[in-house]
């Protein structure tokens, strides 16, 4: 991956009956995510609490990985907020993907609100070896 586009917002705390802006209140935090590379493949983790598969929106468009998606939080029932931090929202991150990434066979899982995203490397841009033949 040889670029990363995030929407930059800052992190507004909600105490009940604040009269924030709708832009501050509606405004995506996009979500922390490291990147490794190991032998023929990079790993993207995003952290995303509160995210199930079925909110989670993950594409490949030229070479654009997209991840969009939505933290759903339910209130638990009989509970009133007296100081919340944590609320429901929307969140987009972009990614370009280098031109050794086979993007046709990226996996992705999410597991205790983190998301794996498994990148192969093409194989015509993957390590081997070299046999040696004696002439």
């Amino acid at each position: 991956m040889n670029e990363i586009t995030r929407q930059e917002a800052t992190r507004q705390p909600q105490v009940q009956g604040s009269e924030g802006s709708r832009s501050e209140r509606d405004r995506a935090l996009p979500p922390p995510v490291d990147i490794f590379e190991e032998g023929n493949a990079l790993h993207l983790l995003a952290d995303l609490p509160g995210v199930t598969p079925e909110s989670l929106s993950i594409e490949v468009d030229n070479n654009m990985l997209s991840l969009e998606g939505e933290i759903r939080l339910e209130m638990p029932e009989g509970m009133t907020a007296i100081y919340a931090e944590v609320r429901a929202q929307r969140f987009a991150r972009r990614f370009t993907l280098s031109h050794e990434i086979d993007s046709d066979a990226i996996e992705a899982r999410i597991e205790n609100g983190v998301l794996h995203l498994q990148l192969p490397k093409k194989p015509s841009h993957q390590r081997r070896r070299i046999e040696v033949k004696a002439a």
